[in-house]
């Protein structure tokens, strides 16, 4: 056998030699369990710790909410909220009242801690939508704060305001003191005696179902509920928050 020839059968052999191998792998493989080679692709990776971890988990958990609010008023001034169906029309009548030197609008009288406005809608935390303000003393009594609240909110509807029904629209006088749950009791009680003679203002019912609550948790609403209609409403055209202003209120902008 020549040497040419030779060469040819050694190549030859070692090709098949390759194949042989490649083939008897690709068997190999082809056995391999099918939960372990889909395991591997798509199977749970071990996990590596950093040093992250734990501001990740916390901040996957954490709910986005509306802030608490101080319980009490600054020096010098006093403290009140009321609910009364939807918090914007309500908050700017206290704009407007003078010796109140600042109000809010916010969440009170729930379950829930930290609510936010789509859960307070919902109806299911318990909070009622609400105004609280800071008022002085000396210029404005608590009174004439209720006085303000008989002349904007219908006393006779229970968890409604006109055409927003729910619990989060019950009207509610909370108190911060002794003084304004008897001062609440008596403007109740006289509400009820104009109601029954007939020198009432124009409303649904007949009898007051607004009730007197103890203050606590309030939670301030999201920054664009705040001071809504004297800063445009939802067609930009801003209201008057200028004390004593008698201007119609339209509660929705």
């Amino acid at each position: 056998m020549s040497s040419a020839v030779l060469k040819a059968c050694v190549v030859r052999a070692q090709v098949v030699q390759r194949s042989a191998g490649a083939s008897q792998a690709f068997r190999g493989a082809s056995r391999m369990p099918t939960r372990s080679f889909f395991g591997g692709l798509f199977g749970k990776k071990e996990k590596r710790e950093g040093k992250n971890d734990g501001v990740l988990q916390w901040a996957r958990a954490a709910k986005p909410g509306c802030e608490l609010a101080p319980a009490t008023a600054p020096e010098g001034l006093e403290i009140a909220t009321v609910a009364g169906g939807c918090f914007w029309g309500l908050e700017l009548a206290y704009q407007r009242l003078p010796g109140v030197v600042k109000t809010s609008v916010g969440y009170t009288a729930g379950q829930t801690p930290n609510p936010t406005y789509e859960e307070v809608c919902s109806g299911r935390t318990g909070h009622t939508e609400a105004v609280q303000m800071y008022y002085n003393p000396a210029e404005c009594s608590f009174e004439q704060i209720l006085d303000e609240f008989f002349q904007k909110v219908d006393p006779t509807t229970l968890n409604r305001q006109g055409n927003d029904v729910g619990t989060q629209y019950r009207s509610v006088i909370f108190y911060h003191s002794e003084a304004q749950k008897e001062a609440a009791e008596k403007a109740v009680a006289a509400a009820n005696e104009a109601l029954a003679a007939g020198s009432f203002r124009p409303v649904v019912g007949k009898k007051v179902v607004t009730t007197i609550e103890p203050a606590g948790d309030y939670y301030l609403a999201e920054a664009y509920h705040q001071q809504y209609l004297s800063r445009g409403g939802r067609f930009g055209r801003p209201q008057s928050a200028e004390k004593g202003c008698n201007d119609k209120i339209r509660c929705y902008g």
